[in-house]
């Protein structure tokens, strides 16, 4: 074991360490399985920032995308390009946030056993993992079931669209049926002073020609159905220039009204094509896949999120823990930190540490005797001036009485 030489490192494999939190320096000290061991911890980082950045460009192009009936295949290259962007942006947010997370778990207490209070404080840190783990799952969810989520959508936009016609329908036809009404009040009144001439001049032909029983030629019975005929007449002419225009403008509103209604029919086209939008896909996910299916496809993506944590908790100290322990006692040493374990009870009853701090603490007391000798100094100088004051008064003390008079 002298010779043993450790492993040496490859790229990915010191990419993984790096996405774990690992000290490369440290772990290229220890044996091959504590290698590995990490390198899995960060392939499972990097993978769900992958995941993430897969889930989340498709999110962004499936809810950006140009609508449309949703068997029109096709990529608009503008929304695939700014979704690509996207989803690495996305993708590197997660994966540094479970590279938080993984790294900020810590060592546990050194068993294979997750005791309650490990739980206890991974629970952040788990609550964070499942809400991620979410999600990535949505998206890649209803990506799994396109082609069935597809047909079914189809279904709801064709029902979209004959509700919403439908719908027109009971706005614009009772307009319509209103309006038809009026006209056909118009109609009657011009037809019964139709009829009502019409008649009259029948009765005037039969009585000139003598089919009523008199003579042939107007007589004196023709001329009053006459006047009764011009008088009908005029009353038609009257009805018709009362009513035609009427008939005519509401002909006018009809047709603009059944254009209106035409054009809002052309728009159902869109209306039933907004339907294609990614919550209403994952809710036809859920239709579709069921509730154990779904549930099973976002429990996968819950275990994968969370295995690196749960792991951290499991892993008993190995060659890495005490090395890296180790390092930091050495960085402690070194900068004169000392850490006394369970030193003391708060007030809680629970054990805390007592941490020196000798490098702070020594520049204090140098600072304080520094501090202190300055005061001893300008205790020393003042009692001298004193001294050397006292002697001029002693010689002339008339001097010094006019000096402070003057001042």
């Amino acid at each position: 074991m002298e010779n043993y030489q450790p492993h040496k490192p490859g790229f990915f494999m010191r990419l993984f360490w790096k996405a774990c939190g690992a000290d490369s320096a440290i772990l290229s000290k220890c044996d091959y399985r504590e290698h590995v061991k990490y390198a899995c911890l960060g392939g499972i980082v990097v993978a769900t920032g992958l995941l993430a950045g897969i889930a989340g460009g498709y999110a962004f192009y499936t809810i950006f995308e140009p609508k449309g009936s949703a068997i029109e295949y096709g990529t608009d290259s503008q929304t695939a390009i700014l979704a690509v962007v996207f989803g690495i942006i996305w993708g590197t947010i997660i994966f540094n946030i479970d590279r938080f997370i993984v790294t900020s778990t810590g060592q546990g207490d050194g068993t294979e056993a997750i005791t309650r209070e490990e739980l206890i404080g991974a629970l952040p840190r788990i609550i964070m993992g499942i809400i991620i783990a979410i999600t990535i799952s949505k998206p890649l969810e209803i990506r799994i079931f396109k082609s069935e989520i597809d047909v079914a959508l189809v279904k709801e936009q064709q029902k979209a669209q004959a509700d919403f016609i439908a719908n027109l329908d009971t706005i614009y036809q009772p307009r319509i049926d209103k309006l038809n009404e009026k006209i056909e009040v118009w109609k009657a009144e011009i037809e019964q002073k139709q009829e009502r001439f019409t008649e009259l001049e029948q009765e005037y032909v039969d009585e000139t020609q003598g089919k009523r029983g008199n003579k042939v030629g107007p007589g004196p019975v023709a001329k009053a159905i006459l006047a009764r005929t011009t008088r009908a007449e005029v009353a038609l002419n009257a009805i018709m220039a009362k009513n035609q225009p009427l008939i005519d403008s509401t002909y006018a509103q009809i047709t603009a009204i059944e254009q209106e209604r035409k054009d809002k029919i052309n728009t159902s086209d869109k209306i039933a094509s907004g339907l294609d939008g990614l919550l209403e896909r994952i809710k036809l996910a859920h239709e579709i896949a069921g509730i154990w299916i779904t549930l099973f496809i976002t429990l996968l993506f819950v275990a994968i999120e969370l295995t690196p944590i749960f792991f951290k908790l499991m892993l008993i100290k190995s060659p890495y823990d005490y090395l890296s322990d180790n390092y930091k006692e050495l960085i402690n040493a070194r900068e004169g930190i000392e850490i006394k374990h369970g030193y003391y009870k708060d007030k809680k009853g629970k054990q805390q540490d007592l941490v020196v701090y000798h490098k702070a603490q020594r520049h204090i007391s140098e600072q304080v005797k520094l501090t202190e000798a300055h005061e001893e100094l300008k205790d020393y100088i003042i009692e001298k001036w004193k001294e050397k004051e006292k002697e001029k008064i002693d010689q002339n003390p008339y001097d010094y009485i006019d000096t402070v008079k003057n001042t």
